[in-house]
C-alpha cells in the first residue's frame, strides 16, 4: 500500500463535504495519540499550527504533520496566545496551542461546505470536546491526555474501527473516487 500523504484539506475538497462524526473521532484519536507520544518523549517539533493543510493522512493509516507557521491561511487555526505574540516557554504551553489548532481544524472539517443555515451534525459529546479544545484561554482548554481518554472511551463504547483504518479509507477515497477527475479538480497527493 502506498505511503503517499494527502492533506485533510485535500480529503475534504475531493469529497465536497464535511467529515462524518466517526471520522472526526478517529482523526482526533489518531492525532492525540501522536501528539501524546511526541510530548512524552519530550521532543520539540517544529510544527506550530495544525491546520487542514498541515495535517497529513496516509493510505497506510498513519498521520504526520507538515510544518506550518503563522500565515494568513493559518490565522483561523492559530491559538489566541500565539496571535498575541506570547512565547511558549515550556512544552505544556506549546501543546495547549496545538490542542487549540487541532480543535479548530476538526471543527472546520465538520462545517466544510455546509449551507449557512444547516447546523453542524455532531453529538453533544463531540461538540463539547471540540469546543473545549477551542477555548480562547489556554488554561481553560482541555489537555491532550483528557482528549485521548475521551476518544478511547468513545471508541470502545461505540465500537468504532481503529483510527488507522478510517484514516487509510479517507485517503483511498481521494485516490480511487477521483482518479479521473484529479487533474481537473486539482486534487493530488504530495
Amino acid at each position: 500500500m502506498s505511503s503517499t500523504f494527502v492533506t485533510l484539506a485535500e480529503v475534504l475538497e475531493c469529497r465536497g463535504g464535511p467529515l462524518l462524526e466517526d471520522e472526526v473521532w478517529s482523526l482526533l484519536l489518531g492525532t492525540a495519540e501522536s501528539l501524546v507520544d511526541v510530548s512524552y518523549k519530550g521532543t520539540v517539533i517544529l510544527l506550530i499550527i495544525i491546520s487542514p493543510t498541515s495535517l497529513l493522512l496516509s493510505a497506510t493509516g498513519t498521520l504526520a504533520f507538515k510544518n506550518c507557521t503563522l500565515s494568513d491561511e493559518a490565522m483561523a487555526f492559530t491559538a489566541p496566545e500565539m496571535l498575541q505574540g506570547l512565547s511558549y516557554s515550556n512544552l505544556s504551553v506549546f501543546y495547549q496551542m496545538l490542542v487549540y489548532s487541532l480543535g479548530m481544524t476538526l471543527y472546520w472539517s465538520v462545517d466544510y461546505h455546509l449551507p449557512q443555515n444547516q447546523p453542524v451534525q455532531l453529538s453533544d459529546h463531540l461538540n463539547s470536546l471540540l469546543l473545549s479544545m477551542c477555548e480562547d484561554l489556554a488554561q481553560r482548554r482541555v489537555n491532550l491526555n483528557s482528549i485521548l481518554e475521551s476518544c478511547e472511551s468513545q471508541h470502545k463504547a461505540s465500537l468504532l474501527p481503529p483510527p488507522n483504518r478510517v484514516i487509510g479509507q479517507l485517503v483511498e477515497d481521494v485516490f480511487h473516487k477521483n482518479v479521473p477527475l484529479r487533474i481537473l479538480l486539482g486534487c493530488h497527493g504530495m
